[in-house]
């Protein structure tokens, strides 16, 4: 099979790697997927430049862990009935060395979710991590329903997504941070009643003036090491701040403008989900697609050919949405 691989970390340009490979074949409860997309996320990009480690968990990385196609083989112990199945992938190169950046890849039944009809391969490349980190920032802790909620970067990956789905989950009010006016019409068109540009305005100031003063009852926050002070400002007392990022590893909180409003700080990855969480995430967000109620926002369609153009856009930050790659 056709592969894009790295053996050592680095620039996309001097470690990315296009060959063949042996085409894996699925063991007991395990599916072989023909992969059409497969999704280029930050940690992808940062993993293979080294940023978390130097060392390689695995002599061969193939990279991704988001990808769609359909399962073209079945190991022992799953039904007959999925193969041929349309699905989406998740976790395909956590803590594993062959992810979806090849025209095929074996995964555990579970990890492969039948992708509805109507949804485009494109969209199910973006599902496993930024759809799934934003539903359950949305869900956590009992939900958004009827709050107000602060989504940072709500033109990203994430973000656009965040927005969505909490308006989606019946929140009162969703106020985005945004760095340009087209991001900020891309938030306003995915819901967002309020955009923020943080690069010209006082975050804080705005979101308390939204909120006739009150706050907002979670933040949603994809960089907390920039936006910590602001995120603490904009909350209300009691309010949640649900971070799944930061631009640098460690985050000086502010203890008392914190503990004086009785914050609550909650950090998740999605790679770590408990099954249960994932299980309910996962049903949710199988009726949205169902009906049509997501927008998907993708930047930019790449051959795999371009795997290392496809990264490079991914570290600019200038991508508004998913940068995808068309395996097959």
């Amino acid at each position: 099979m056709r592969a894009a691989y790295y053996e050592r970390t680095g620039a996309a340009r001097e470690v990315l790697q296009l060959g063949e490979l042996p085409t894996p074949e699925p063991g007991p409860g395990e599916v072989l997927v023909r992969l059409v997309t497969s999704g280029v996320n930050p940690s992808d990009v940062k993993s293979r430049a080294g940023l978390r480690s130097k060392e390689l968990p695995f002599p061969r990385i193939v990279p991704h862990s988001d990808g769609a196609g359909v399962i073209d083989a079945i190991g022992e112990g799953v039904a007959a009935a999925r193969l041929g199945e349309r699905v989406w992938t998740w976790n395909a190169a956590w803590k594993r060395p062959f992810g979806t950046a090849a025209q095929f890849v074996v995964l555990p039944a579970e990890q492969a979710v039948r992708l509805p009809d109507g949804v485009g391969f494109d969209a199910g490349a973006c599902l496993g991590i930024p759809a799934l980190t934003a539903l359950h920032a949305v869900r956590m802790d009992g939900g958004v329903a009827g709050k107000s909620v602060l989504v940072t970067g709500g033109a990203g990956a994430v973000g656009h997504y965040a927005v969505q789905m909490a308006r989606l989950a019946g929140a009162r009010q969703v106020i985005a941070t945004v760095s340009s006016e087209e991001k900020a019409r891309l938030a306003r068109e995915a819901g967002a009643a309020v955009t923020i540009d943080y690069r010209g305005e006082d975050v804080a100031a705005r979101v308390q003036q939204a909120t006739g003063g009150e706050g907002v009852d979670r933040v949603i926050e994809v960089d907390f090491a920039a936006n910590v002070n602001s995120s603490l400002a904009a909350v209300k007392p009691e309010g949640d701040i649900v971070v799944y990022g930061s631009g640098k590893p460690e985050i000086a909180v502010p203890f008392f403008p914190t503990i004086l409003k009785n914050v609550r700080l909650r950090f998740f990855i999605v790679y770590n989900l408990l099954p249960a969480d994932r299980a309910a995430a996962i049903e949710q967000l199988t009726a949205w697609l169902r009906d049509g109620r997501l927008q998907h926002r993708i930047a930019a369609r790449l051959p795999l050919a371009q795997i290392a153009q496809a990264h490079e856009l991914v570290e600019s930050g200038r991508a508004l949405g998913n940068v995808v790659l068309m395996v097959d």
